[in-house]
């Protein structure tokens, strides 16, 4: 056990923790020349297409070091923020990370709550500094950065790049001397934490764990204590580059298991595996339950396809276990889910996902955030608003509490203005701003969530040039002077387009929201008036002209009144149709109200 070390990276998004983690299984001989190519962990074609990491990756590395060979466990961790769940998870199966800080771009707000969350768990922090082969780079400056964040010596700092390969010796040595060996009792009962899972088509569900005491071998009769079901251990084995079976993992090391396992529900990403003839006593602690920020509900094209979307949601969730959902229905929608994303990355890639992965084509509606209502019959019961049209009448209404966060951002000095005009928009109060050295600034606001949830972000980096880095964490809730913005098409609620926002903003997010349909929604043969209206008051107007024919072509000369009887008779036939006449609202019009600015 003490030739093991489990550890991930952990780094602000684009500071190059998959670039590295290439270098180190290549410095290792973990891959062949066959099997290398840029980004190696990164599986999905989604994070190659867009350059990120969604998913934390493990694998397993040999290395000899004093003619002694050591066992390392690499843990690649995200970087965005939304995915900080999936970062929190490799953390609790580690001992210790490596922390990467780009020479050129210094520390970022990400990098900051990641090594916080490491602290938390007791982690052995390795510094790197890396890309200083850039020609902007500044090594000198950020060293003395790190320096102050961690209070470590200059000497602790690692200078890398993983581009070129220089450091990985260093950072390969500094891993096996820095970092402490499993801690572990090899005879004790079985005691082991699942950080991920992954559904597999034809072997049912895998599931990687991290043994914190005893063994677990193959074909033992093996517990989950969360939902207390037993199984036999099928197959048992290490995760190189491909899964390597295995006779048994031991005390301290990292590996995956197949039981079989059809029901994706059955696995809980935190639970605990043990021996079912002598089963642990306590289960592996410092699993924080997910917490969703921004719900959206996510609604099959075709109904029928219900029963399908809620197999492939249970299969994904095995996977980002920080996806939660529950059943819910729609006048306009029929059957769907309400789900719990952490950000609108989270949402867009969740989307993305079921698509690609499981062929399912599904509608988004406009994503809100979770507010508490109070009402003046029962002012203590807390009424939970997922959805604004489970919002009570607004005569039966004391208050409404929505969610704040605490939001950090990390800018330039040239950009302290446009970025607090930005928050301040945003209905968010300056709470701090510390200069952590003349050009940079660390500005803290209280917002609410809801101000963040549509394009706060991308708006962030247009008014920062793309320098502002952005980190939150929730504070609590607060009341506010909320009220709900129907849409209504042809006289009809839209329930799906309804909105709950800030008394001051309702009237201009109305008109926009009004003027932003006109341009999508496709002409009828009849007039389509589209309003926003508070309760039964009206705020903006707009109308979809209809689609004519030129009934009077056929009329040449002769009087008015001939062309005059037609026309009538038109009209007649326009007001009957818009009676009866179902408006279909194309998904574009669902996603445009969220970009409401561009």
């Amino acid at each position: 056990m003490k030739h093991i070390r489990n550890f991930c990276i952990i780094a602000h998004i684009d500071h190059g923790k998959s670039t590295l983690a290439d270098r180190l299984l290549d410095f290792t001989g973990s891959v062949t020349d066959r099997e290398k190519q840029e980004q190696l962990l990164d599986n999905m074609d989604l994070e190659r297409e867009r350059g990120i990491t969604i998913k934390s990756h493990a694998i397993q590395m040999d290395y000899i070091h004093n003619d002694e060979k050591y066992v390392l466990n690499l843990i690649d961790t995200p970087g965005h923020v939304d995915f900080s769940y999936e970062v929190s998870r490799s953390i609790a199966a580690c001992e210790g990370a490596l922390l990467i800080v780009d020479a050129a771009q210094s520390i970022q707000a990400q990098t900051i709550s990641n090594l916080y969350l490491a602290l938390e768990n007791d982690l052995e922090i390795i510094p790197v500094l890396n890309k200083i082969d850039l020609p902007s780079a500044n090594p000198e400056e950020v060293t003395d950065d790190i320096v102050d964040l961690l209070g470590c010596d200059r000497d602790d700092v690692i200078p890398a790049s993983a581009k070129t390969g220089l450091g990985i010796q260093e950072i390969l040595d500094a891993i096996i001397t820095r970092i402490p060996p499993p801690s572990g009792k090899v005879d004790a009962p079985l005691r082991a934490l699942i950080f991920d899972s992954v559904y597999n088509p034809f072997r049912g569900v895998e599931t990687f764990f991290r043994v914190i005491n005893g063994t677990i071998k193959k074909g033992q009769h093996i517990k989950f204590v969360a939902t207390g079901k037993d199984y036999y251990a099928d197959e048992v084995g290490t995760l190189k580059l491909t899964q390597i079976k295995k006779d048994e993992i031991k005390t301290g090391d990292v590996g995956y298991l197949i039981t079989g396992i059809k029901d994706a529900r059955e696995v809980k990403v935190g639970d605990t595996i043990t021996d079912a003839k002598n089963p642990t006593t306590e289960a592996v602690a410092g699993f924080e339950d997910v917490k969703p920020m921004v719900f959206a509900g996510i609604y099959p094209v075709d109904t029928e396809d219900y029963e399908e979307l809620r197999a492939s949601m249970e299969k994904l969730q095995l996977n980002d276990a920080s996806l939660v959902f529950t059943p819910e229905s729609s006048a306009a929608l029929g059957f769907g889910f309400r789900c719990g994303f952490l950000g609108m990355l989270h949402l867009e890639i969740i989307q993305e996902r079921l698509e690609r992965e499981f062929d399912m084509t599904v509608i988004t509606t406009v994503p809100n955030v979770s507010y508490y209502a109070y009402t003046n019959k029962n002012p203590d019961e807390v009424i939970l608003v997922n959805n604004p049209s489970d919002l009570p009448e607004p005569s039966t209404l004391n208050r409404v509490e929505e969610p704040y966060i605490k939001a950090s951002i990390i800018t330039k000095a040239d950009y302290v203005g446009p970025v607090m005009s930005l928050c301040i928009e945003k209905r968010g109060e300056i709470t701090n701003q510390t200069y952590l050295t003349p050009e940079r600034v660390e500005l803290t606001f209280d917002m609410p969530l809801a101000e963040i949830v549509f394009d706060f972000y991308d708006r962030l980096k247009t008014v920062s040039r793309g320098y502002a880095s952005f980190d939150y964490s929730p504070i609590g809730m607060r009341e506010s002077k909320l009220v709900k913005v129907d849409v209504l098409l042809n006289g009809n609620k839209v329930d799906a387009l309804s909105a709950l926002l800030h008394v001051d903003n309702a009237y201009d997010i109305g008109k926009k929201m009004c003027e932003k349909l006109k341009e999508l929604i496709p002409r009828q043969q009849f007039d389509i008036p589209i309003q926003a209206a508070i309760g039964s008051k009206i705020i903006a107007r707009e109308t979809v002209k209809a689609l004519r024919k030129d009934v009077t072509a056929k009329c040449y000369g002769g009087d008015i009144s001939r062309k005059r009887k037609l026309l009538e008779k038109q009209k007649k036939g326009k007001k009957r149709m818009r009676q009866v006449g179902n408006v279909e609202i194309p998904q574009e019009a669902f996603m445009a109200v969220l970009k409401l600015n561009d």
